[in-house]
């Protein structure tokens, strides 16, 4: 099944537009007050112009932080499909998915990894979940109604693949402050204050997980760390995940051995 099969398409009269003011609306938009704006070439030509705007305001980065392990990304209301031809170019080996309203703005030649659905942001979200290793949302708040953004947002995060480290991270914690505070250096500079010292200096350093870094200095900084850090992953966690979180070994040596290839995988980088 490919992507554009997981969700349900909109009947054929979504396809419908109207006129208004010499200008082409989508008439199942302007019926139910999804979206306001025209669908024709003149707003084709406008969103061109906003997308090459935020490029310059993003420094031509598509994607925050740059990933280079991408298999499925989804955009949601994709609009003329500016952003998602892009990312399907710089990405000719992912899958890309566009889903929006509307299809009369989409263009009629894309990248061949680049699929569209008709489907309304507004209807809850029927993809599996974790099926996408990135979800783009940007330019929608005028497509959404008030009362959808919570569960537009949770929808999201459903469909979003959930990688072993933040998995991993997130288990840790909660298992270690049951007693512990595993945060504690970054209240320490209040509590030396509140303590009477004085002339305190703190400085929070990014500690490569692996050889991510392109400056020479860090590079050797993750590199020597990375032997450490597959390590640490199971030292770390073994007790506070098996015995206090009840976590069966054999889905313990699994997280593990996933977290293991997500900590040296670039794509995955975490940080600056």
């Amino acid at each position: 099944m490919s992507l554009s099969e997981s969700t349900i398409p909109l009947d054929e009269e979504y396809r419908d537009t109207l006129e208004y003011c010499g200008r082409t609306f989508h008439k199942y938009s302007l019926e139910t007050g999804t979206y306001f704006a025209p669908v024709d070439e003149e707003e084709i030509e406008r969103l061109e112009l906003m997308h090459n705007v935020l490029s310059k305001v993003f420094d031509n980065r598509l994607i925050f932080p740059p990933m280079v392990t991408l298999r499925k990304i989804l955009d949601c209301g994709c609009g003329a499909a500016n952003w998602a031809v892009d990312v399907a170019e710089q990405y000719p080996d992912c899958e890309v998915l566009g889903i929006d309203v509307s299809p009369h703005m989409l263009p009629e030649h894309p990248p061949r990894n680049l699929d569209f659905q008709i489907d309304d942001l507004n209807a809850r979200f029927t993809f599996p979940g974790n099926s996408f290793d990135l979800v783009h949302s940007q330019m929608v708040a005028g497509g959404v109604h008030a009362s959808r953004w919570p569960s537009y947002v949770r929808d999201i995060y459903r469909v979003t693949k959930h990688h072993a480290l933040s998995k991993w991270s997130s288990r840790y914690l909660n298992a270690l402050s049951r007693r512990k505070n595993p945060r504690a250096a970054l209240q320490m500079a209040g509590w030396m204050g509140s303590a009477g010292f004085i002339d305190i200096e703190s400085k929070l350093i990014t500690l490569p997980m692996s050889a991510w870094p392109t400056e020479p200095r860090d590079e050797r900084i993750g590199r020597a760390n990375r032997e450490n850090i597959k390590e640490l992953l199971a030292t770390a966690s073994l007790y506070p995940l098996t015995e206090q979180m009840k976590m069966p070994i054999d889905e313990y040596e699994q997280l593990i051995s996933r977290a293991r290839d997500e900590a040296g995988d670039p794509g995955l980088k975490v940080g600056p």
